[in-house]
């Protein structure tokens, strides 16, 4: 349990539903340890986007930035991320304090089964990482953007804008909307977003926070070594870049087993790798899927040459 807390903590969140929700979770589990907290809502430069593409825009950091500079400027205490939006490089001074259990790392299908959707059907999607893995799949597809909340995704869906929609099935399922999906997909079909599923505590480094989120037992040790290995897979192929990626690692006892996709934005060209090694090394052995797909040629897919 935590020593006696000298202040109520102040948790950064963005405010949709979702994060508000993952923000909430936060706190109620710190109560649960006796930790008093506030939360307070930051609108970052993704929420203002409301139009452009993840991908167009300059994908990950967008949902981050400004509660980063809070965190710095010491205004809040803790920020609560979907950690799939939360860079590999992170700022100095900031930390990773806690990794809680994961959600379903899966991806959703919403609207209708993806072998029932006709030829030429509309299928939204913000993730350019979805978009060409379904194109693989399904080639005859019209595959096109879509942006807002999960609510607003929805209501576009309902509303005849698109046949199906692709999101995380962890915060359809986080949200109570489990009813909306009409299939899982595996990770074998659409490989799952580097961290998808979890959540991540960022602190400031060697803070009140950090020590306090460590000892109200927030981290979760197989989650925390599983994502490692997916972020490190990430960051080794050059972490920032934009072509789609995923990697989805999943730890048995003292073992981790992980794939890896890498693809052009138009699905018609890929790579896939698979490895496995022991958990005391996650970072490791996503560094060796990151070599493997290198030297099969990732570098060109992700130069856009080959």
């Amino acid at each position: 349990m935590p020593s006696a807390i000298t202040k109520t903590l102040v948790i950064g969140s963005r405010g949709s539903q979702l994060a508000l929700w993952q923000a909430r979770h936060i706190a109620a589990r710190l109560e649960n340890a006796g930790v008093p907290s506030s939360i307070e809502i930051i609108r970052t430069t993704g929420d203002h986007l409301q139009t452009a593409s993840l991908m167009q825009a300059g994908g990950k950091g967008l949902f981050t930035k400004e509660i980063e500079e809070a965190l710095l400027a010491g205004t809040i205490d803790l920020a609560v991320h979907s950690l799939k939006d939360l860079p590999t490089t992170m700022p100095d001074g900031l930390t990773i304090a806690a990794i809680p259990e994961r959600e379903d790392p899966r991806d959703a299908i919403l609207g209708c089964k993806l072998r029932d959707l006709p030829s030429g059907a509309r299928v939204g999607t913000s993730s350019g990482r979805r978009a060409a893995q379904l194109l693989l799949l399904r080639p005859d597809l019209d595959v096109q953007p879509i942006r807002g909340n999960v609510d607003t995704r929805l209501r576009k869906l309902q509303g005849g804008d698109y046949d199906a929609i692709l999101l995380a099935a962890a915060g359809v399922r986080r949200l109570g909307l489990e009813q909306e999906i009409a299939e899982i997909l595996s990770p074998e079909q659409i490989c799952p977003a580097p961290g998808q599923g979890a959540l991540a505590i960022e602190t400031r480094e060697n803070d009140e926070a950090f020590r306090i989120c460590r000892q109200a037992g927030l981290n979760h040790a197989s989650t925390s070594a599983a994502v490692a290995c997916e972020r490190a897979a990430l960051a080794g192929l050059g972490g920032g870049c934009q072509l789609p990626v995923g990697a989805y690692a999943e730890v048995h006892d003292e073992h981790i087993r992980v794939m890896g996709v890498i693809l052009s934005t138009d699905g018609r060209r890929y790579l896939r790798a698979r490895a496995e090694g022991s958990a005391d090394n996650p970072e490791e052995l996503g560094q060796r899927l990151a070599a493997d797909l290198l030297s099969r040629g990732a570098g060109g897919i992700l130069a856009g040459t080959d």
